[in-house]
Order: structure tokens, then C-alpha cells, then sequence
């Protein structure tokens, strides 16, 4: 088995951050995008289901809602860093408490973690991705190249 090899792109000035927070952590995401809100509104913004409509409502800003996490709606988010349209993952995730999508969890920590994508499991360091300077910058990445990886196969 060959390992994938890695090229470069551009992450844009203007990111696009997926927004996530379990049930119990729900709370806890809402109030953080609050106190973060004059940051957030300069980027676009995604979300699953319920986050997204709570968001939008509490914030007033535009929030794109997938559909709810259970039924897709992690793995929606998953597609979306893999076709690299989404540039950076806030994922508040409860550690206490078991999901019948666990499965679906990691699938979407792993993919943000392939697509080398900046993700935040807590305020802490969804307070430092926001707080970086590089947050409003363009500047390269690592990416698998999936080109390459095509060719070889062929």
C-alpha cells in the first residue's frame, strides 16, 4: 500500500467555519459564539441542524444549517472539509456523555484531521483559533493530493 502524498492550498482570508456542539454542550457553544460574534460575522458560517437554527436566531447572522447531527448531519459537515468548502471545525463535543453517532464523531474528527483543517473540541481552543493572526490571512496549508493519488492508482 503506497501513502498518499501531499501538495499545497490556499486557505482563504475569509474562512468557512462548521459550527457543531452536542446537546448538552449546546449551551456552551452559543454563549462562546456570542462573546465571539464580531469575529464569526466576518467569515461564513455552517452548522448542523439545531446548532445552526439556534445560532442564527441568537446571533442574527446568516448560518447555513445541515440537517441535524444523528441523522447526517456530522457527515454532511465531513463531505464538505473533504471537497475543502469548509476551512476550519468548532466541535464541542460532550466527554461525559456516550452518542448513539459515535461512529459518525469520528468519521468527522478524522476527516478534519486528513484535510489538516484547524478544529476546536472546547472554548479554550476555539478561543485560540479565533485569537490566531492567521485567522484573517490567507496562507498555505498541507493537503493530500488526491490528484496524485488518482494517477497512481490508475
Amino acid at each position: 500500500m503506497s501513502r498518499i502524498s501531499f501538495t499545497h492550498a490556499q486557505l482563504p482570508a475569509r474562512k468557512r467555519i462548521a459550527l457543531v456542539a452536542h446537546d448538552h454542550c449546546k449551551g456552551f457553544l452559543l454563549d462562546w459564539c456570542e462573546r465571539q460574534r464580531n469575529k464569526l460575522a466576518r467569515h461564513e458560517l455552517v452548522a448542523t441542524g439545531t446548532t445552526g437554527l439556534l445560532l442564527s436566531k441568537r446571533l442574527g447572522l446568516p448560518v447555513e444549517s445541515m440537517i441535524s447531527g444523528p441523522l447526517g448531519g456530522d457527515q454532511q459537515i465531513g463531505a464538505r472539509i473533504a471537497e475543502q468548502r469548509v476551512d476550519m471545525l468548532v466541535f464541542f463535543w460532550d466527554p461525559f456523555e456516550p452518542q448513539p453517532h459515535d461512529p459518525d464523531i469520528k468519521a468527522l474528527l478524522r476527516v478534519a484531521a486528513v484535510w489538516n483543517i484547524p478544529v476546536a473540541c472546547n472554548e479554550s481552543s476555539a478561543d485560540y483559533l479565533l485569537s490566531s493572526s492567521l485567522l484573517e490571512q490567507q496562507h498555505e496549508y498541507r493537503i493530500p493530493d488526491y490528484q496524485a493519488y488518482l494517477a497512481a492508482r490508475g
